[in-house]
């Protein structure tokens, strides 16, 4: 479940009265991270930058650490070190490179760190920040996926404050009745469907990355925006909410909604369903990881649904959109699967950006490896944190060698 129980009463905007809310924001020159630094240069008065990484981009991250005031910053790549370091000379902000650098910006003092690194790569820096008992505004699916269990007991054990930036589990908490989670019947997630939604399968058979980056509502990474074009991000997202939430593999579900308006239902068993609305912007969904339980003004566009007339819902397609099929398998298997999972999609989304593999090969090469890993019963439960990564990197051997016959 969802721990918010130290959250910051509004008008206290950091735990050190009338002082400003520190935040820290790991991947703060992705899309994330630039919707977060948005909101924190709207209100200078309520919040302050301690750390910003990011993963090479010495330039960017510079302008940032700058624009932002930034205490510290970390660029993942210890090769752009000397760049960061030249362009944030006399500037008075700390620099720092490599692992250990992306540890100490998760461990710098801070009220809130945005955990928006992508990939299995922000795994650690964000076990880091829950180990420090910080309020995290989690944007890195992994640290669910692939570490479920060892995720959600580290932020029990060190009291920390657990807050999605996903649109969906964000409209699951505010819909999301906790004094009837005994009531609760099914939790819904919403997906776009993305560029592929009305194609055949012989279409998407032929799909081309520069189609499968077009997503239709949502601005995003090409590492997401793939996933939501094969419909995987929406099976990662079933997995968060597994843990996110205490549910049951059969007490989730997803509906194709194109426009993207409603971003999550929870049902209860008299039948009532609440839903959360709002315009497709992630600013919202921060926010509220930044405020909650107070509520912030935002620059989100507000809703007209008179101009809108309809809303429109479809069953989800798992035929069409394999990747899908294969997300809810892992969850219910559990185990070692969803790391496996995770992993062979990472390998097999960056040959298709780097077009080294057709669209559809994407999930036959998760398949393919989740397959291999089980005839060879590697998908045990991992026990730690070097378990999980000892697993990450078997699915990532196996994915590479389907790829490699797949062509």
């Amino acid at each position: 479940m969802v721990s918010v129980s130290r959250a910051v009463p509004d008008g206290q905007p950091g735990s050190r009265p009338g002082a400003p809310q520190r935040i820290s924001v790991l991947g703060a020159t992705g899309s994330v991270g630039a919707s977060t630094l948005d909101l924190l240069a709207r209100e200078p008065e309520r919040y302050s930058v301690a750390a910003l990484t990011a993963g090479s981009n010495a330039t960017e991250l510079a302008i940032k650490a700058r624009q932002h005031q930034a205490q510290l910053a970390v660029v993942a790549d210890p090769a752009a070190y000397a760049a960061l370091k030249a362009d944030l000379a006399g500037s008075g902000i700390a620099v720092a490179a490599g692992p250990s650098g992306l540890d100490e910006a998760a461990a710098l003092a801070a009220d809130c760190v945005v955990a928006a690194i992508v990939g299995v790569a922000g795994l650690r820096p964000t076990m880091k920040a829950v180990a420090q008992g910080r309020r995290i505004a989690l944007a890195n699916k992994e640290c669910l996926v692939s570490a479920g269990s060892l995720f959600m007991d580290a932020v029990r054990r060190h009291g920390a404050e657990l807050l999605t930036v996903d649109s969906e589990h964000s409209g699951v908490l505010q819909t999301f009745e906790h004094h009837n989670r005994d009531e609760i019947a099914c939790v819904t997630l919403t997906a776009s469907g993305g560029p592929f939604r009305t194609w055949s399968a012989a279409e998407i058979e032929g799909a081309t990355l520069e189609k499968a980056l077009k997503h239709p509502n949502w601005s995003m990474g090409a590492k997401i925006t793939i996933d939501s074009a094969t419909m995987m991000n929406k099976g990662l997202e079933l997995i968060e909410a597994l843990h996110l939430f205490d549910l049951r593999p059969d007490q989730l579900a997803v509906l194709v909604h194109p426009q993207s308006i409603v971003h999550a239902l929870v049902e209860y068993r008299d039948g009532s369903v609440l839903a959360q609305l709002a315009s497709p912007d992630m600013r919202l969904p921060i926010a509220l990881a930044l405020t909650w339980p107070a509520r912030r003004p935002t620059p989100t566009p507000r809703l007209d649904l008179a101009k809108l007339g309809s809303l429109t819902f479809e069953a989800a397609d798992e035929v069409r959109f394999p990747a899908l099929r294969l997300a809810r398998a892992a969850m219910a298997q559990g185990g070692g699967a969803t790391a496996a999972l995770n992993a062979a999609n990472e390998v097999a989304v960056a040959a298709f950006l780097a077009k080294r593999c057709k669209f559809v090969h994407i999930a036959r090469t998760v398949e393919g490896a989740l397959e291999a890993l089980a005839a060879g019963g590697q998908l045990q439960v991992p026990s730690d944190l070097e378990g999980i990564m000892a697993l990450d990197d078997e699915a990532r051997r196996a994915a590479t060698a389907i790829l490699a016959r797949l062509g």
